[in-house]
C-alpha cells in the first residue's frame, strides 16, 4: 500500500494557518477580487449589449421587409391609374353614347354607382 504524503504538506486552505496571511498578500487577494467583479461586470454588459444589438437587427430586418412590401405597392400605382383612366374614359364614352337622354346614376354600372343593401340587423345579431 502507497503511504500518502499529504499529511507532511502544509495547507493552504483558509483557516488552516495558524498565522495571519501578510498585508500584501490581502492586498494582492483585494485586487484580484476587484478585478474578477469588473470582468464580471464586463461580461454582463457585454451579454446586455449583444442582446440588444439582436433586437436592433430584428427591427431592421423588419423594417426592410417593410421597404420590399411598400416598394410593390408603389410599383402598382402606375397600373391602378391605367385602370381608373380606362373606367373614366368608359365612362364618358356611355354618356356620350346616351346623347344628352337621362341616365340614373344609382342603377347605371358604368358610372360607377349601385345601390347596396346591408343588412344590419343580421349583422347586430351576429355581433
Amino acid at each position: 500500500m502507497h503511504l500518502s504524503v499529504a499529511s507532511s504538506r502544509a495547507s493552504h486552505a483558509p483557516g488552516s494557518q495558524q498565522q495571519p496571511p501578510s498585508p500584501a498578500l490581502l492586498a494582492r487577494l483585494a485586487d484580484k477580487k476587484s478585478e474578477f467583479e469588473a470582468v464580471e461586470a464586463l461580461q454582463r454588459t457585454g451579454a446586455l449589449f449583444l442582446r440588444r444589438l439582436e433586437c436592433l437587427a430584428d427591427d431592421c430586418d423588419a423594417m426592410a421587409e417593410a421597404g420590399i412590401v411598400h416598394g410593390q405597392v408603389l410599383a402598382q400605382w402606375p397600373q391602378m391609374f391605367r385602370i381608373l383612366n380606362m373606367f373614366l374614359a368608359a365612362r364618358e364614352a356611355s354618356a356620350m353614347t346616351a346623347n344628352g337622354a337621362e341616365v340614373d346614376a344609382a342603377t347605371d354600372v358604368s358610372a360607377g354607382g349601385r345601390l347596396v343593401r346591408v343588412p344590419i340587423d343580421e349583422l347586430q345579431q351576429a355581433g
